[in-house]
């Protein structure tokens, strides 16, 4: 039994990580502040805090106190377009905070800290598809700087202190317990409001692509990070495949029997236009590859939104 602090373990995949561990029978501290994240999607065995990890002071008592022996960093300012608005609390959010995380690993001696970063956001337009760890990194956000300077700092920390780590650099992560009502997470947003009998609207001409990963394959990758504690690095996980947002909405539209028409809007501003990561790197490793065909994950999505989604709201 490993003594793990999980940030952000009561979101979208921190809480599909948290069922995992704890289904390992590791010992498992949650630290989040609710504001993404949901109560009722934390496991009862594991231990909560309901912090903020930008409130240093706190993760620092909660360090002494709990004495954790790896760390799973997953709290974030997820908003890709909330970043682009206010790009320095994205940047306090999400690099101050995980450097504090970092330094406060280091002090006391964490044996292992699995950051979870983003493939799609980090790497920006690239011709070279499906997309390798060693590729040139220019995001087009503030979310994808700061997630490619905590990947920076980890480095850094690993090679003058020995620091271990392994940071994940997901696709575009969906599935059961994602949030519908916020900016991110395309699957959620359109599922939820094709349930609801909304009209989902398509940004620009919808031919953009992303590399969709079903939060089980996360999960995994995770998990398998943990036990191979001498895997220090970066490592894509992904698919390898391209889908468009048409294709997505098509695929999510075959679940319904009353059929929606493509309504298109116009682009954001600042979009990027494709993403596609190579898994290559973490297959060698550590034998991690996706189970999940992206028709089946959308099918066990839509299952899990249509058995939870409120009539009344």
């Amino acid at each position: 039994m490993t003594k793990i602090l999980i940030t952000g373990g009561a979101g979208f995949i921190g809480s599909h990580i948290v069922d995992a561990l704890i289904n390992k029978d590791h010992d498992v501290i949650v630290v989040d502040n609710l504001v993404t994240g949901q109560k009722e999607n934390v496991n009862s065995k594991a231990k909560f805090y309901e912090k903020d990890i930008t409130d240093f002071t706190e993760m620092e008592r909660i360090f002494l106190s709990e004495k954790p022996e790896v760390i799973f960093h997953l709290a974030a300012q997820i908003d890709v377009r909330k970043s682009l608005e206010d790009p320095l609390f994205d940047a306090n959010s999400n690099i101050m905070s995980s450097l504090n995380l970092i330094e406060l690993s280091q002090e006391n001696n964490i044996k292992k800290f699995i950051f979870s970063s983003t493939g799609g956001a980090i790497y920006g337009e690239t011709e070279s598809r499906p997309t390798k760890e060693n590729h040139p990194e220019w995001p087009l956000s503030p979310y994808g700087v700061a997630k490619l300077t905590v990947d920076k700092y980890l480095n850094y920390y690993n090679k003058v202190f020995g620091f271990n780590y392994t940071s994940l650099r997901y696709g575009n992560v969906y599935g059961p317990r994602q949030n519908p009502h916020g900016e991110a997470g395309v699957v959620a947003i359109f599922i939820n409001k094709m349930l609801g009998g909304k009209q989902p609207v398509i940004n620009g001409d919808g031919l953009q692509t992303r590399d969709y990963v079903y939060v089980k394959d996360i999960v995994n990758a995770n998990m398998l990070a943990l036990e191979n504690l001498n895997k220090v690095g970066v490592y894509n996980i992904g698919t390898g495949k391209e889908t468009s947002v048409n294709d997505l909405f098509t695929e999510i539209n075959n679940h319904f029997d009353k059929k929606f028409k493509e309504k298109f809007g116009p682009g954001k501003e600042g979009e990027q236009k494709t993403s596609c990561l190579d898994y290559s790197k973490i297959k060698t490793a550590m034998n991690w590859e996706p189970k999940i065909d992206f028709g089946d994950g959308i099918k066990k999505t839509f299952i899990w939104f249509n058995n939870k989604y409120d009539r009344k709201q």
